[in-house]
């Protein structure tokens, strides 16, 4: 693997651990509050309080008006995705399960992805499709078939 990799790559995995265990955390405390909104929205007051406390402890500070003004809108847009990651979680676990919850995520993670690495969007630096690439998401897209069926 290119220098400085495998760490984030075991990170990432890491995480990635923990994601079928928070769809089905939303899942069951939305059985409990009654509706899959009051579920996000305890979900991400749970994680506000989480990043303030780490940011206080670091001592970050806030940034100036210019640095927030200075951002494209579309940097703004990361809750928003969290909020469909989320709620589609909690709506489709149940109905799902937790393995083809993740691959059917996981392949539609895949397939924006390899979009967005080959036109370069969002920041990314390009790096083309390939024939690698395709077969990858094809082999993931043969992997979600069998999860389901199985």
């Amino acid at each position: 693997m290119p220098g400085g990799q495998t760490f984030f790559i075991v990170l990432v995995v890491l995480v990635g651990v923990v994601l079928p265990a928070q769809a089905g955390i939303n899942a069951e405390l939305r059985r409990n509050l009654g509706h899959p909104f009051l579920a996000g929205i305890v979900n991400f007051g749970g994680g506000l309080v989480i990043l303030a406390v780490a940011a206080l402890s670091v001592r970050t500070g806030l940034p100036k008006w210019s640095a927030i003004a200075g951002a494209p809108w579309w940097a703004y847009l990361g809750g928003l995705c969290g909020a469909a990651l989320v709620l589609a979680g909690v709506v489709a676990a149940p109905r799902l399960g937790a393995a083809l919850l993740i691959a059917s995520l996981v392949m539609g993670q895949l397939v924006a992805s390899v979009v967005i690495d080959h036109f370069g969007f969002l920041g990314y630096a390009v790096r083309p499709v390939t024939l690698a690439r395709v077969a990858g998401v094809l082999l993931l897209a043969g992997g979600v078939f069998l999860v389901q069926r199985g």
